[in-house]
């Protein structure tokens, strides 16, 4: 079988560093034990080929063989579809997962990540369209999510590429504290990322990035 290859910047300020997507990537590929490589694109300089891969000039893409996917979503479930060890083989199964994986992209993560900007920027504050984006997050989906992870371990019977997307969309609100009032959120976060293969994702896009210094 032929490396995977995981496109990500060849560095990025170090804010973001540790929550740049391409993490989603590696820590799928290091639960899957799937062999592969990482390459880089310039941060700085985009150049049409990156366009190419990637239409708004983001990051990450993941090549397989002719195959290239651009989408932290649409990789993990690509590679849920290479590896048991990240999406059960069984329809019922497979259906939970991609249901959630979805849900953690199109409900938790649409509302958190206006929310983010506005932490990241340092504007949040009384203002009515901070007050809308945090009530949002509070009230229409972490107060949902908080009674479903406290009920069960994984988001689908058993660890997924649907918690590594849920568990890194939640880990940037904790970032903030934004789970203080979420105990079982902030519990299934910790429990997600304490698990090796999150580990070593994490530490090798630090020292990734920490290299082009």
């Amino acid at each position: 079988m032929v490396d995977l290859i995981l496109t990500t910047f060849d560095w990025v300020p170090e804010t973001p560093r540790g929550f740049v997507r391409d993490i989603r990537v590696r820590w799928a590929l290091e639960e899957a034990g799937l062999s592969y490589r990482v390459e880089s694109t310039s941060f700085r300089d985009r150049q049409p080929l990156h366009f190419s891969r990637q239409p708004f000039g983001q990051v990450p893409w993941l090549t397989d063989g002719d195959i290239v996917i651009f989408e932290s979503g649409a990789i993990l479930l690509h590679l849920g579809e290479l590896s048991d060890k990240l999406m059960p083989v069984e329809r019922r199964g497979r259906s939970e997962v991609k249901e959630w994986l979805f849900a953690a992209l199109a409900s938790v993560e649409a509302a958190s990540q206006p929310w983010s900007f506005f932490k990241f920027s340092g504007d949040a504050g009384e203002t009515p369209m901070w007050n809308f984006f945090d009530d949002f997050l509070n009230k229409s989906r972490l107060r949902h999510m908080e009674p479903v992870v406290a009920q069960r371990k994984w988001l689908a019977g058993t660890f997924s590429v649907a918690d590594i997307l849920m568990a890194d969309v939640l880990r940037l609100v904790d970032r903030f504290d934004g789970l203080a009032e979420f105990p079982a959120c902030r519990a299934y976060v910790a429990r997600a990322t304490a698990r090796p293969s999150f580990v070593k994702a994490h530490a090798d896009q630090m020292v990734h990035f920490a290299a082009a210094d």
